[in-house]
């Protein structure tokens, strides 16, 4: 965490703090007149370029509640401006903090006008600041600081009051919603814890009926929490003084409880409540403060610059995380091709081994290989009966009534045996659908039976018998029926011929007949 110096701003004298971490270290004190202003620009000579922030806190401050239309942009921004330069002189240290929207049928915006009585004591030591190159990241009021103060302290409800003891004096800050409506200064002498306690007492009723009065805080409601923040080993005298009434409710903590809460762990010694406001500005600073853009220039180019860098880091980290994860992937890699190259090594030394045992031919290896392939291209091309015999068995199961007596399978031409297929030359037929020609083979297949379980003399039921196993034979395996030959034929004239009612009447033999088959060989 980078080092930044406070410089706590008061009537009197002005304290630079340092904050390293969790603690606050006193660096030196100026006086409040030309010769500290003096002293202050001799000490800088060394500090260029440091962080730096102004928190103030003096009793000249002004808050007036305005309200403006709802805007945006550049437009809110013009209207902030003018009705800054209509309530004060000196603009140079004015703000305007919002307190939300107005209910209502026409949505305008509430706001809070801030800004010092007397801001001539304050331009010296910003000019300083400004003329030794400092990054100012902001100036800050203790009031501004009071609704975060609050959260730490454990505030809750709507309204709540923050009462510490600081060395300005007794600040009382008035915070609703988390918002800051009002605060107020009063210098303190030299006061006995007694009659400190019962002067934080009359100050709250006071201030209580001043805000009734001003109609910030609603007369009929609930009691208002007061967290009372007491000097160190005071708060037992602080309890028995603010004794809480239907108003007003006291919730006295101990300055070192305080501490705790808000998350300092050193200080310097003879510090009081201060300390609290100087933590929270060096570490959770608000939003709203009075120094313009221009004085915190130096201050937002080095935010911009240390974007740049934690960017630039942040790529570089996702760079090298995608360059582990490659360098991994390559090592992977590389030990799988180790093992495919050492798989290779072992494949080439047993195919070696192998080889060594054939026998000693008069050819290459690659001949040898790209004959083995050749023979089983023509095997695979070369016709078999098997699947013949296959479908011939299949449509046999349907037909239990025909009973083979042979069968002829060869490989030839059809019309070497004067056989001619039933449908159109397979020639024609594969150049009208655009197939690639098919070889002038064929297998021939020539089945010779008999129907049983059938009467002799039934030519019909015969006739019928056989053409629907020819029929059967041609439908399936691209098989095509070449010819039939019945136990007896119809001629043109209308006579029936053929082996019927003769001699195997007489025996009792069964009729014959020859189906021939052909399928093309690819």
């Amino acid at each position: 965490m980078a080092t930044r110096r406070i410089l706590y701003f008061t009537a009197e004298d002005h304290y630079l703090y340092r904050s390293v971490g969790t603690g606050l270290e006193l660096e030196t004190t100026f006086s409040g007149d030309d010769l500290g202003v003096t002293a202050f620009r001799e000490h800088l000579r060394g500090l260029q370029s440091e962080l730096f922030c102004v928190l103030i806190d003096v009793a000249g401050e002004d808050f007036h509640e305005d309200q403006i239309p709802f805007l945006r942009g550049a437009d809110r921004d013009a209207v902030l401006q003018r009705r800054l330069a209509q309530r004060y002189r000196d603009t140079r240290l004015a703000a305007a903090l919002s307190l939300g929207t107005v209910a209502g049928t026409r949505r305008d915006e509430r706001l809070l006008l801030a800004s010092f009585t007397n801001t001539q004591q304050l331009a010296p030591w910003l000019d300083a600041l400004e003329e030794a190159s400092t990054k100012l990241t902001g100036v800050y009021s203790v009031p501004l600081l009071a609704p975060t103060l609050a959260r730490k302290l454990g505030a809750k409800g709507a309204r709540a009051f923050v009462v510490t003891v600081n060395r300005a004096g007794l600040r009382q800050c008035f915070v609703e919603e988390g918002r800051l409506r009002f605060a107020r200064l009063e210098r303190t002498v030299d006061m006995v814890p007694q009659a400190l306690a019962v002067f934080v007492r009359a100050e709250m009723l006071r201030l209580a009926q001043y805000l009734g009065t001003l109609r910030v805080l609603p007369r009929e409601g609930p009691p208002v929490q007061v967290f009372v923040v007491a000097p160190r080993a005071q708060r037992s005298t602080f309890e028995q003084a603010l004794a809480s009434d239907a108003r007003l409710v006291f919730h006295t903590i101990d300055e070192a409880e305080a501490m705790r809460a808000v998350g300092v762990r050193q200080t310097p010694e003879r510090m009081l409540g201060e300390a609290l406001y100087l933590h929270l500005a060096a570490t959770k600073p608000p939003r709203e403060q009075f120094a313009s853009s221009a004085e915190r220039r130096r201050y937002q180019v080095w935010q911009l610059q240390r974007g740049i860098v934690a960017a630039g880091a942040l790529g570089f980290a996702a760079c090298a995380l995608y360059a582990g994860v490659r360098w991994a992937d390559a090592v992977q890699v590389g030990d799988h091709a180790a093992r495919e190259q050492r798989d290779a090594r072992f494949a080439a030394a047993q195919y070696e081994r192998i080889t060594a045992g054939f026998p000693v031919t008069q050819t290459s290896t690659e001949n040898l290989r790209v004959a083995v392939v050749e023979f089983r291209r023509i095997a695979e091309r070369s016709a078999s009966p098997e699947q013949a015999f296959a479908h011939v068995s299949r449509v046999l199961e349907q037909f239990p009534q025909i009973e083979l007596d042979s069968f002829d399978w060869s490989v030839g031409r059809p019309d070497a045996r004067g056989d001619k297929p039933v449908a159109a030359a397979p020639a024609l037929a594969d150049a009208a659908a655009g197939r690639p020609k098919q070889s002038e083979l064929a297998e021939m297949l020539e089945l010779s039976g008999r129907v049983n379980a059938t009467q002799r003399n039934d030519y019909r039921a015969i006739t019928a018998q056989v053409q629907r196993f020819a029929a059967a034979l041609g439908a399936s395996q691209g098989y095509e029926l070449l010819r039939t030959q019945l136990p007896f034929d119809i001629t043109s004239e209308g006579t029936l011929t053929g082996d019927i009612g003769g001699s195997g009447a007489e025996s009792g033999e069964a009729p014959r007949f020859t189906v021939t088959l052909s399928r093309r060989l690819p």
